[in-house]
């Protein structure tokens, strides 16, 4: 069966993509692994209508919103594999399956790679955090901090430093220049330049920061932009060009969503630089109704 869409990827980009091409009673078959970037929260914040719903229930209910509509197909796998045909795209799951479409939706979305300070890792999503938009607002007034992964990230304690007193942790990094440590001075910032050899506290909740020198300091919640890297290698197989962005590479995509590769479009995290939830599914309804018009408007296949 050829379908006219395919969607790699079924979080808050994908399915509302899939939702609008559904909507306009068109062929539409998602593709998901089942393992969405925040699902280490359980909160999503500022999602119109639906501030501090668990985002897993929230995924879940637009996952069966969707598959009401007769046009819909959902796959619980992982594609693995995609590259042009004549009239479309063909894409190969894990299981050796292999589909067709006309067109194509990547938004498989990116992982964080967390720093290599043990206890990040088991409180990413709860203490540990990127967005101060999704999660700075149970934090305000606590003991914050932020610590130094990019360029950015004396940018990020400035932010930061709105929602409570904050320290920014060098990790035994480079100093920021005079003007940079000027601004954060104004905006109340601390800057520690010692290494941090653990984060401690009591199950996902964060209390300590321990230093090289022995010093533990108190800390409520610690906020930072990891690396990023994207979740399936399909959109350099397809060709479509890539930007590094501030914290790893993007996908490009122009104000349709889509890619530099016609007929592929390019949503959610993969396809921005800046990141959350409401974003995606914005995103999502770009390169959805824009998939949709391209079906309608731009001339058959020869």
């Amino acid at each position: 069966m050829q379908h006219d869409a395919i969607v790699i990827g079924g979080s808050f980009a994908g399915l509302s993509a899939a939702i609008h091409i559904a909507r306009a009673r068109r062929s539409v078959c998602v593709i998901d692994t089942g393992l969405p970037r925040n699902r280490f929260a359980d909160a999503s914040h500022g999602f119109f209508g639906q501030d501090g719903d668990d985002p897993k229930a929230m995924i879940a209910k637009a996952r069966a919103q969707l598959q009401r509509y007769p046009t819909v197909r959902t796959i619980a796998g992982e594609a693995v594999g995609a590259s042009a045909i004549p009239g479309g795209f063909k894409v190969r799951l894990a299981n050796d399956d292999v589909l067709t479409a006309t067109k194509l939706v990547l938004a498989f979305g990116i992982s964080d790679a967390l720093p290599d300070v043990p206890g990040l890792a088991e409180r990413w999503g709860k203490s540990v955090l990127h967005c101060p938009y999704c999660h700075g607002f149970e934090y305000a007034g606590g003991r914050l901090g932020v610590l130094q992964t990019m360029p950015l990230s004396a940018h990020q304690a400035q932010l930061i430093a709105d929602w409570g007193p904050t320290t920014f942790y060098l990790n035994g990094g480079e100093a920021p220049d005079a003007e940079t440590t000027a601004k954060l001075h104004r905006r109340g910032v601390m800057i520690e330049p010692a290494p941090i050899v653990e984060v401690r506290g009591e199950n996902t909740a964060l209390s300590t920061v321990v230093l090289s020198d022995g010093r533990e300091v108190g800390i409520d919640a610690l906020f930072l932009g990891p690396r990023t890297r994207l979740n399936s290698p399909i959109a350099e197989q397809l060709g479509c060009l890539l930007d590094e962005g501030p914290l790893g590479p993007i996908i490009r995509t122009d104000a349709a969503k889509l890619t530099t590769v016609p007929g592929v479009y390019a949503a959610g995290d993969a396809a921005r630089m800046w990141h959350n939830a409401t974003l995606a599914a914005a995103d999502g309804v770009t390169a959805g109704t824009s998939l949709h018009q391209a079906l309608v408007f731009e001339p058959a296949a020869a």
